[in-house]
């Protein structure tokens, strides 16, 4: 790792200065070496003169008293901000200009001055942290390092197929500096190879040949940057019905969604109407516990709804919104404080990170979409919580890595953790942020660890690593309210389908169905129900075909919510109430 620049570093810096300026010069023409010096000979004296007879042997004079060994300085000494004291034996002005030295006052102004010279200079990298003494702090005293911590945001983009997720990702990551221009004019090439020019910031994002050939995302993209006010990650979610379970697992992840609308006619409707993956991706990102939804009018700039001159159209905007917002409030959207929508353009990145042109947009007065991600608040944390990480991805590199959001807890470097439901204990050797390294991860992190102990065959997707003394016990059996969405026929017991949970799926069966509730009232309007149908909200014993790791969605509604899918279709969504274990009676029944 880089030095650290402190303050004992910049004031040896400015004493050393102090020093050159104050030292006494030295003679130029003086010299300790003589050209004309005889030659020395071993045993023979010097080679230009003849060697002279042995003197008589004289007495041994007393020898005198050593002088003190100059001790040298240790690079301990060396980096201390102490003021160094002369050694007696030195001349006066050398002792008056080390105590001028130790008197050096540096200002604030001088400091910033000098950093910046060292960084010109090579001394000082431009990613090294720097700490600067406290204002007002003694020229002695030791620096105090001042600190700002960044907070983190998961941002997931949703919406239908060939919105423009892709591209709005892609050109995120460029704006902010994650994508260099060497790349993006590679990547230019080759999208123009292709004949598709308009799809070169996707290719940031759609690495893999088979999504750039068709130019469909089909697994969940996964990227960083950096503002001034916050880290990001940024989740980019497929766009077409086969890989909604990706989406699923990327919006699981995200503490705010956003739902990419293509404004151009013929895209938004398709999109909008039954079966479009606009409607279902807001229900689906509402379930997976996203509670703040920015709606982008994406494609302003089309030909087909832009005005003369490139001007946006706000009457096809307002068309929009006008039907969005009655949906969303219906997904369960609060329209006036989890909602917000804006206008932009992904290709041009006009209302990314600069504000639109008022000629362009001179109706729309708000933030840009980067601006107003600074502004917001992320999610409660919770750091007094059991620890709770599902592995959203794992891989092996060196050993076996898994990725995925801490949920709850925190999480440190050598401790030993358990991975459930297979209760096999591990060691964590690494966490990673991106590509830098942590001794510590927080709850809310989306991180990458390297752990010792377990094989990647033997992990699966919606593995929770739990600590030993507070478990997430697994669980084959629970009681469920459930909401059906979309189902053409009737659903009976010993009905089969899918069920996706935090960042798991697994397949699961309606044991029994308990109760039809009332939608108004939430009260029991019918028991023992022999079927139910779309449109009714049911509570159900569910069995899985094996065991997961859930909780209570009063006790963590991350980990208690899920939904339910068949054949391609999202059918319903649910929520937790009790954890049943069959085993446990069966115990009691034996003692």
């Amino acid at each position: 790792t880089a030095p650290r620049a402190d303050g004992g570093r910049l004031r040896d810096r400015f004493e050393r200065k102090e020093h050159e300026r104050a030292a006494p010069t030295m003679d130029p023409t003086a010299s300790s070496f003589n050209p004309t010096a005889f030659e020395f000979v071993p045993g023979g004296g010097f080679g230009g003169a003849p060697a002279a007879a042995p003197p008589a042997p004289q007495p041994e004079p007393v020898p005198a008293a050593p002088a003190a060994a100059e001790k040298e300085e240790t690079w301990e000494e060396a980096a201390s901000p102490e003021p160094k004291k002369a050694p007696a034996d030195k001349p006066a002005a050398v002792e008056a200009v080390a105590e001028e030295v130790g008197k050096v006052e540096i200002s604030d102004a001088e400091i910033q001055k000098e950093l910046q010279k060292m960084k010109d200079e090579g001394e000082l990298l431009d990613d090294e942290e720097v700490s600067t003494p406290v204002k007002g702090a003694a020229g002695g005293a030791p620096a105090k390092e001042v600190k700002t911590l960044k907070r983190h945001l998961n941002i997931c983009f949703i919406g239908h197929v060939d919105a423009g997720k892709s591209t709005i990702s892609g050109h995120i990551m460029y704006l902010t500096g994650q994508v260099d221009e060497r790349t993006m004019e590679k990547y230019e090439r080759e999208a123009k190879a292709k004949h598709r020019e308009s799809w070169k910031f996707a290719w940031c994002m759609d690495t893999t040949d088979e999504e750039r050939n068709k130019g469909k995302t089909q697994e969940c993209g996964r990227g960083t940057f950096e503002t001034e006010a916050k880290n990001y990650t940024i989740l980019d979610a497929p766009g077409h019905k086969n890989f909604v379970p990706h989406m699923i697992g990327g919006a699981s992840q995200a503490d705010v969604a956003v739902l990419v609308i293509s404004v151009r006619k013929g895209e938004f409707e398709a999109g909008f109407d039954r079966g479009g993956q606009s409607r279902e991706h807001a229900v689906l990102a509402k379930t997976a516990g996203v509670k703040m939804l920015i709606v982008g009018i994406n494609k302003m700039d089309d030909p087909s709804v832009a005005l003369e001159g490139g001007v946006w159209d706000q009457e096809r905007y307002n068309e929009v919104v006008g039907q969005l917002e009655p949906f969303l409030k219906q997904a369960g959207f609060n329209v006036k404080t989890d909602v917000y929508f804006m206008p932009i353009s992904g290709f041009t990145g006009a209302n990314l990170k600069a504000k639109v042109a008022a000629d362009i947009c001179p109706w729309y007065t708000g933030p840009s979409l980067l601006d107003y991600l600074d502004q917001l608040q992320p999610q409660a944390r919770f750091f007094d919580m059991p620890l709770r990480f599902p592995i959203a991805d794992k891989y092996k590199d060196m050993g076996t890595c898994v990725m995925g959001k801490l949920e709850a807890g925190t999480i440190k470097t050598g401790e030993q953790l358990i991975v459930l439901p297979n209760k096999t204990p591990i060691v964590i050797e690494q966490i990673f942020v991106d590509q830098y390294e942590l001794s510590e991860a927080l709850p809310g992190d989306n991180i990458k660890m390297k752990i010792k102990g377990v094989e990647e065959d033997q992990l699966r997707n919606g593995f929770v690593i739990c600590r030993k003394d507070n478990v997430c016990r697994p669980c084959r059996w629970f009681d469920a309210t459930i909401q059906i969405l979309d189902f053409e026929s009737i659903i009976c017991a010993g009905y089969s389908c899918v069920l996706h949970i935090h960042s798991a799926i697994e397949e699961c069966t309606f044991h029994a169905l308990k109760a039809i509730l009332d939608k108004k009232t939430r009260q029991v309007k019918q028991k023992d129900p022999k079927f139910c149908k779309q449109g009714d909200s049911v509570v159900v014993r569910v069995k899985m075909a094996r065991p997961i790791c859930i909780e209570k969605y009063k006790d963590f509604a991350q980990m208690g919510r899920f939904m339910i899918r068949d054949q391609g279709n999202t059918i319903g969504i649910g929520i937790i109430n009790e954890l049943k274990f069959p085993e446990d009676k069966k115990k009691e029944s034996k003692d």
